[in-house]
């Protein structure tokens, strides 16, 4: 996997044939694209698998503003960095997901395919977005350990690998506090995307694991009714991560999908 940033704020990671099949991952909160790696390493070389940082987290940049939108526009951006024209097929779990939707919107030329993995349209109840805002306080008090405390027990299905999870929650706490902060305001700034699903009107497939209990099989089930010709598959034995938790049947799973593209 080799490392590229060239005029983009963002870090990011590229692997396989630059002529093949762009993808671009999009990571969840607080996460880093190291999440994809482990799936990344079983697809076949035929790809171009484009796996950034988002702002203020991990290896990139922190800068203001945080928001759907600036997170989107950087993405934009760093495809013309690398000189990536073609229409990308944009996998995304959590809040990659409300990443993703912003990208639609905003660069729908841009867009071959969607992948929505364990993640909602949906914007933030009040309840959550007044949770947002005392994490907030809390990362700014005690730093991104307290994100990583507060999520680790709902992040994986109950029979996850120990180490995997304490690998987790040590990049969890890792993170830049002020790139936790910013990214837990977006969060709760977020548009409600779910009036524009009916008219994404590229191939999409949606992934949940069936023991998500932070966006559950439901709220996927949701989802895919509302995006015409969408795919769903619900993993088994699988919570919120579930391209770390049950990776060999993610990637088969998504590797399908990107067939059904050529």
């Amino acid at each position: 996997m080799s490392d590229q940033s060239q005029g983009s704020p963002l870090f990011v990671q590229e692997s396989g044939d630059e002529t093949g099949v762009p993808i671009l991952f999009i990571h969840g909160f607080p996460l880093t694209g190291q999440m994809w790696e482990a799936a990344v390493a079983q697809m076949p070389e035929e790809y171009r698998c484009i796996i950034p940082d988002l702002r203020g987290l991990g290896e990139s940049e922190a800068a203001d503003p945080h928001s759907m939108a600036a997170y989107a526009d950087d993405l934009a951006g760093l495809l013309d960095d690398i000189d990536e024209k073609r229409p990308v097929v944009v996998v995304a779990l959590s809040m990659g997901g409300y990443v993703a939707f912003e990208f639609y919107r905003r660069h729908r030329a841009k867009v071959r395919a969607l992948a929505l993995i364990d993640t909602r349209a949906n914007s933030d109840s009040a309840e959550a977005r007044a949770g947002r805002m005392t994490m907030i306080e809390k990362v700014k008090a005690s730093g991104s350990k307290a994100v990583a405390d507060a999520m680790i027990e709902k992040l994986f299905a109950a029979n996850v690998d120990p180490e995997l999870k304490q690998e987790w929650y040590e990049i969890m706490s890792s993170q830049p506090p002020e790139g936790v902060v910013g990214t837990l305001q977006a969060m709760a700034d977020r548009a409600d995307s779910t009036p524009m699903l009916a008219s994404i009107d590229c191939p999409t497939l949606i992934v949940c694991g069936d023991q998500d209990v932070i966006t559950p099989p439901d709220v996927h089930q949701e989802m895919h009714a509302a995006i015409a010709g969408s795919r769903l598959e619900i993993v088994a034995e699988s919570g919120h991560m579930t391209p770390l938790e049950q990776t060999d049947e993610f990637t088969n799973i998504l590797c399908e999908f990107l067939e059904t593209l050529e």
